[in-house]
């Protein structure tokens, strides 16, 4: 059984929901395939079709790795179902008390939509603190999420609907934003016409969206006088800091020999939790010893390996 705490933090983590109904249990195991070798670990089945709890079985059992979830679950018996089932989380469209209370008394994780402040009050009231805004493009979208996170700054959401690689940037460097959910990521077109490259693609490329990953600057090893030097043949200018020159926006001179045989690459990204996920899972671990905090979160660190002798820097937009 797969711990509430974890489950959430992964989810997280992942960053990208996608919401799937089948209308057909054998293309279950396929879909999550296509999903998996994409780079999203994590699935929600909706129970809007009578195949949902079996594709729940169908997937947990394939890959017992990913996060398997039942969606549009609107009663305690549909939750418990999809639980027996193998499902870690539950998703329903409202905030349903039995539901809720269900679902904590048996250790699973529930995630009920609520869009108005006496629905997050009500969730509150229960403990919970990540809560689905459905259906986003309705209820105002990103800014209708973000005037709720004025008053409820301990409150973070999971917007499904409307949601889109058009707009999924809109989304993806806001604190208050658990994840993202939709049905973009996994097409019921692309299920019924077997196209599972088409999935996996689309969580490519929404992963890419979702780091948001761009060239910071680059930073040297070497003495002061080189940021003049730069300064002197380019016009860059100069501005000291604590350990370090920045001459324009894209070169640090590291006053002292930094890490880094010849220095280090800097990459900024719109998560740094999430960078660092998706970092491991394509094979390269961060130095925890060179990690940054401001206000108990990550906003700076290294990889262990670097590239060609440069170090490799990550930065929190």
């Amino acid at each position: 059984m797969k711990n509430v705490a974890d489950v959430n933090r992964t989810i997280g983590n992942i960053g990208l929901i996608p919401v799937v109904a089948f209308d057909n249990a054998t293309d279950a195991v396929d879909t999550a395939a296509a999903l998996t070798a994409g780079g999203i670990d994590v699935m929600e089945i909706t129970l809007r079709t009578s195949a949902g709890i079996e594709s729940i079985s169908k997937v947990a059992k394939a890959f017992p790795d990913m996060l398997v979830g039942a969606g549009t679950v609107r009663s305690v018996e549909q939750a418990a179902q999809a639980k027996d089932a193998g499902a870690v989380f539950i998703v329903s469209p409202g905030f349903d008390e039995k539901v809720v209370e269900w679902c904590i008394k048996n250790d699973i994780l529930i995630t009920p939509g609520c869009v108005t402040p006496t629905e997050i009050e009500k969730a509150q009231s229960y403990g919970l603190s990540i809560l689905k805004y459905f259906p986003a493009n309705v209820y105002g979208g990103i800014e209708g999420i973000k005037a709720l996170h004025g008053p409820y700054k301990d409150i973070k959401f999971i917007p499904t609907g409307g949601v889109s690689l058009t707009n999924l940037a809109d989304f993806v460097d806001k604190d208050y934003v658990h994840a993202i959910g939709g049905g973009f990521l996994c097409k019921s077109a692309d299920i019924a016409s077997k196209s599972f490259n088409k999935i996996t693609a689309t969580a490519k490329q929404a992963i890419e969206v979702l780091l948001g990953f761009e060239l910071a600057h680059i930073g040297m090893n070497g003495p002061a006088s080189l940021a003049e030097k730069v300064n002197s043949a380019f016009g860059f200018e100069v501005k000291e800091g604590n350990s370090s020159f920045m001459v324009g926006n894209v070169l640090e001179v590291v006053k002292e020999n930094g890490i880094g045989k010849n220095g280090h690459i800097a990459f900024r990204t719109s998560n740094i939790d999430r960078a660092i996920y998706y970092l491991s899972k394509r094979g390269f671990e961060v130095d925890k010893e060179t990690e940054k905090l401001k206000n108990g979160k990550t906003v700076a660190i290294y990889l262990k390996d670097d590239f060609n002798d440069f170090a490799v820097h990550l930065l929190q937009k």
